[in-house]
């Protein structure tokens, strides 16, 4: 094992045993508590890899991948408290509200900003969603669906169907980078592909790598400069 493979694996295990499962993604009718207590704290799982339970989950992982896009998961959170009531995270319900009463659709997820934007958004993925008749889509056939690029896509098939995938999102980027493991800088491609190249865990371990980058992120990589006062991962930079 190189030295960029060995320190993108000691670096999950280290964020794993600080701050332990994360139990992501966490779901609107599922009573559990965030470990950490930081931003949301209902709807997570931590240790319990059975989400999505079943077509319904499924749909609202994929509508709050799509939700969260430049906004924070509390404001996501209120826009699927509305589209619960709305439409019970049914894409053939989305599309009968979305198209029929635009108006009340588009205020139901507002809280989530960008409403026009991604009620267009959730309607393309909600026909996409359906034509799939319950299948797996491709990562290319999802990435033609309007609305949906890299990292979104990337959330989707992890999350909603378990597949390896690893999510490259701005903290993961601030992270890698201060530890000099990638350029800030770098393609979203490029930095998918080093760490899916060496690290070995498995699906869950991509859940939980990812949400765990999250949650340190939040602490220490949230205002410039990042990653000043950390500490924890400070073992693990390259090339100082």
């Amino acid at each position: 094992m190189d030295e960029i493979q060995n320190k993108i694996n000691l670096i999950y295990n280290k964020l794993m045993d600080t701050y332990s499962p994360q139990g992501w993604w966490p779901l609107i009718n599922h009573d559990g508590v965030n470990p950490t207590k930081t931003g949301s704290i209902t709807g997570y799982h931590p240790g319990n890899y059975e989400f999505p339970r079943n077509s319904k989950e499924q749909f609202e992982i994929i509508m709050g991948a799509i939700l969260t896009q430049n906004t924070s998961w509390v404001g996501v959170e209120k826009a699927l408290l509305n589209l619960k009531n709305l439409i019970g995270f049914e894409a053939e319900q989305l599309l009968k509200i979305a198209n029929s009463n635009e108006d009340k659709f588009k205020e139901a997820i507002k809280p989530a900003g960008y409403y026009n934007q991604k009620t267009e958004y959730l309607k393309n993925i909600s026909e996409f969603y359906i034509n799939l008749n319950g299948q797996t889509p491709l990562r290319e056939d999802l990435l033609k669906v309007k609305g949906i690029g890299n990292e979104t896509a990337d959330s989707i098939l992890l999350f909603a169907y378990k597949e390896k995938e690893f999510i490259v999102d701005a903290y993961t980027k601030r992270i890698f980078s201060y530890l000099g493991l990638i350029n800030e800088k770098d393609s979203y491609l490029k930095i998918k592909s080093l760490i899916e190249d060496n690290f070995t865990g498995d699906v869950i371990d991509y859940e939980e790598y990812h949400a765990l980058l999250v949650e340190h992120a939040k602490r220490y990589y949230s205002k410039k400069p990042y990653g000043i006062n950390d500490k924890l991962l400070i073992d693990f930079k390259v090339g100082d």
